[in-house]
């Protein structure tokens, strides 16, 4: 779903859509600079629905909303992992190829971005499931 919407926002978004696009990932960023990873949740959702906006397709954006809340539930503990863990790859600039491809207006590559976006929160998730939470604790 990432993929299509993002394709479809490369070569439908208008300029106040790219516009909204950027602000919400300088707010994002805000976010991942606080530290605070409610924040972050809440800003990449609105970074992912501003995109979604930007597609101008209302069966996609309703579907897209809906997953993005689902999936707010596994990114917010993925935030918690990666801002706690010394080994956990770092957040930065994640959307920056995605939103420079919406913005040349190449639905290729702003479809290849996405997916990468997405395996990206894959595998950070993963490594927030592989962490072992019980190995310092004592059992008594």
């Amino acid at each position: 779903m990432q993929r299509a919407v993002s394709r479809l926002a490369a070569t439908q978004h208008t300029a106040s859509d790219l516009a909204r696009i950027r602000k919400a990932d300088d707010v994002y960023m805000e976010a991942i600079a606080s530290g605070d990873f409610q924040a972050m949740s809440e800003t990449n959702k609105t970074l992912h629905t501003a995109i979604a906006h930007a597609a101008n397709n209302p069966y996609f954006l309703g579907y897209y909303e809906r997953l993005l809340g689902e999936g707010q539930r596994l990114l917010h503990l993925h935030f918690d992992f990666t801002v706690s863990s010394p080994t956990a790859t770092k957040l930065g600039r994640d959307h920056d190829e995605l939103i420079d491809a919406i913005a040349r207006r190449d639905a290729s590559a702003a479809e290849k971005a996405a997916h990468e976006h997405t395996m990206l929160f894959q595998k950070r998730f993963l490594d927030y499931m592989k962490q072992n939470l019980t190995e310092s604790m004592a059992i008594l």
